[in-house]
């Protein structure tokens, strides 16, 4: 069968929440299609398809409007947690 999966997390070197990077990455049979970064603050593609799909998505506010929510509701709310943590273990 084939399998779609989609990867998301933060980067971050700061509790500075201009300093955190949410991405999403969308794959398809271990195949990166297309992602979205906070940091460019849209989809990029990867693939033909991909590609075609980070223009729809970029073209839909609403879809925007959802990523940089999940970059607050995701990074944001749980920094202060997780730089603390890494900090004690460093």
């Amino acid at each position: 069968g084939y399998l779609f999966h989609t990867d998301l997390g933060c980067v971050f070197n700061s509790s500075d929440p201009n300093d955190i990077e949410y991405f999403e990455i969308y794959n398809y049979n271990k195949l990166k299609l297309f992602r979205f970064s906070s940091t460019l603050d849209k989809f990029v593609g990867y693939t033909e398809f991909g590609i075609k799909q980070a223009t729809a998505f970029n073209n839909n506010k609403d879809i925007i409007a959802d990523a940089r929510a999940r970059k607050e509701y995701i990074c944001l709310n749980n920094i202060k947690i997780d730089y603390e943590s890494a900090l004690t273990k460093s």
